[in-house]
């Protein structure tokens, strides 16, 4: 089987190959024998019904610094695509949402990796709510005295953006910390959304586990051990990687929401999991993939290409 694949992301000349997943999954769609475009979001056009991207032929390499070849920019009708991996990293904030909207009008007769519509409907912290007895116990709200109750309940707890992303705004508050007012006063200042507070969980400093699902079956995971100092296990802080199982608690959690993925068209999605609490659901650009596969000696991005081609067929 041979597609035609528009993979939507960002600049190719950003990002770190030894740790991409987008790239893992476009070398093995070229050594599949897929032809493959790259273009931007901003690239991404609706014109009279028509879902267009201005796109280039895309040809990868295992190599650092020569990694990539693009080929002439041409105006494509997204329509003629077999398959659109939709991989540009999040915020996922409104121009985000826009990109779902438009990849909607062609789905699924192109299909769109993952689903758009589900996409859009599944921000990491908020999709988790709909699951019973996965989460910590988590407050999600603008009312700063519900805050204190809960903190009065929990005295340990996080802050965090809803719709951050990468461990960034995240802060751990202690119960000797009096910053929690002005912390406050800062997220409103920054934000209109809610903020989500959750209780405390200390197993992170063991590390949290990236759970992979390809079609709602858990394929890999690795634990993201933080640095010293450090309440957020996200490799770009500084967090280290290191080869793990999954637990009978993570089994089951993986069973709770495989089902619903897969419903979704949710094909590739990566899950956070601290001790034995699932905090974050990722839909939009997943990652892990190169991690798994050099501590497991796996091939998650053939399991993630093998689903494709499934659902294609």
């Amino acid at each position: 089987m041979s597609l035609a694949v528009a993979i939507q992301m960002d600049a190719m000349d950003s990002i770190d190959i030894a740790g991409d997943s987008t790239f893992a999954l476009a070398l093995e769609g070229q050594a599949r024998g897929h032809t493959l475009f790259h273009y931007l979001p901003a690239d991404l056009s609706l014109q009279q019904g028509r879902v267009i991207a201005r796109a280039r032929p895309l040809q990868v390499r295992p190599e650092p610094g020569n990694h990539f070849t693009l080929g002439d920019a041409e105006l494509i009708d997204l329509v003629a695509m077999d398959v659109v991996l939709m991989r540009q990293d999040p915020p996922f904030d409104m121009s985000y949402i826009t990109a779902t909207h438009l990849l909607e009008h062609i789905h699924p007769e192109t299909l769109v990796v993952n689903d758009p519509v589900h996409v859009r409907n599944a921000p990491e912290k908020l999709f988790v709510t709909h699951f019973e007895n996965v989460m910590p116990p988590t407050v999600i709200t603008s009312d700063a005295a519900l805050i204190h109750e809960f903190r009065a309940e929990y005295a340990d707890i996080v802050v965090k953006p809803l719709f951050g992303n990468g461990g960034a705004g995240v802060f751990h508050i202690a119960p000797e910390d009096e910053n929690l007012n002005a912390l406050l006063e800062m997220f409103t200042g920054l934000y209109r959304e809610p903020i989500i507070v959750q209780k405390y969980l200390p197993e992170i400093r063991q590390g949290d586990k990236r759970i992979i699902l390809i079609d709602g079956i858990a394929a890999g995971a690795v634990t993201r051990v933080p640095p010293p100092g450090e309440a957020r296990a996200n490799l770009h802080v500084g967090a280290r990687a290191e080869k793990t199982v999954l637990t009978a608690r993570e089994e089951e959690i993986c069973a709770a929401i495989g089902p619903a993925l897969r419903e979704r068209g949710l094909i590739f999605v990566g899950i956070d999991v601290i001790g034995d609490f699932l905090t974050e659901i990722n839909v939009t650009s997943p990652t892990g993939i190169m991690e798994i596969n050099r501590l497991d000696d796996a091939r998650l991005d053939a399991l993630v290409w093998d689903a494709i081609e499934a659902r294609v067929g």
